[in-house]
């Protein structure tokens, strides 16, 4: 793949990467012993006295926990797209090491295999 090609993937994945962080952080955050993983955060971090305002912070926190899970896989996928740019190996699949097509890049940037092995 030539190499301006490349660099145009990379400013791709680098911007998503900026919009995964923003979204991880408005609901969770790094966990301090992990740099690689994020934590939910409950909406509130007050402590309250009343239950029934510790339930609906429970629930964010169960809700935040959901969308932090989801994200944090993308987060994870754009994160080794870039490594595999650093390294050399980008937009080849993992399975057989052949190039993945651009058209699958150009849909989705952070792609790890050819749309046959993506399952």
């Amino acid at each position: 793949m030539e190499k301006e090609k490349i660099e145009h993937y990379k400013n791709l994945l680098l911007a998503e990467k900026a919009q995964l962080e923003k979204e991880l952080a408005d609901v969770g955050r790094i966990n301090p012993n992990n740099p690689d993983d994020w934590e939910a955060i409950p909406e509130s971090t007050e402590k309250e006295a009343d239950p029934n305002d510790r339930a609906d912070e429970m629930e964010s926190l169960e809700d935040n926990t959901a969308i932090v899970n989801e994200l944090e896989v993308r987060w994870a996928h754009v994160k080794k797209a870039l490594a595999k740019i650093e390294d050399g190996s980008y937009g080849k699949c993992e399975t057989d090491g052949e190039l993945i097509p651009e058209d699958r890049l150009d849909a989705n940037p952070a792609a790890l295999t050819c749309i046959e092995h993506a399952q």
